[in-house]
């Protein structure tokens, strides 16, 4: 089991609430894209929308300590991939709705919509997400 795959189980096993399918191919194409020296520190699932209805998109956001990344197995063939280096990251938006919650990642070129999160969730994704930039943002401008 690759470490990937166990932050994630661990994350929906933490919170039931979020919404998300096909872990294990959706940690395959993390671990794919890995770069030799990255360590994964924090993995997170979700929608990759911006709609509570759609529940066929799900994706695994993963922490490492040089990026983040976003991978979506799709379910013929093929998968999408995005990477967020902290360069590129702007900003952080955390909305909570009656039963699910939902992080929009501003970067430089897109902002990335994720939803069907467990309210329960989304403070420690945010703290996660905020310290890791800040962290980042840090070491990256030396």
């Amino acid at each position: 089991m690759s470490k990937v795959y166990a932050l994630a189980i661990n994350f929906k096993n933490k919170y039931p609430g979020t919404i998300s399918f096909r872990t294990k191919q959706h940690c395959k194409i993390i671990d794919l894209h890995l770069n030799s020296g990255e360590e994964v520190l924090y993995a997170f699932t979700a929608q990759k929308n911006d709609v509570f209805y759609d529940i066929v998109t799900s994706c695994v956001v993963v922490l490492t300590n040089k990026r983040i990344l976003i991978g979506q197995k799709r379910v013929v063939f093929g998968y999408f991939f995005s990477a967020i280096t902290p360069d590129m990251f702007n900003d952080l938006k955390v909305k909570m709705g009656i039963i699910w919650g939902k992080v929009y990642i501003d970067t430089v070129k897109e902002k990335v919509k994720l939803s069907n999160i467990s309210r329960r969730a989304l403070p420690e994704i945010e703290t996660k997400i905020t310290d890791y930039m800040m962290h980042q943002k840090k070491r990256y401008g030396k």
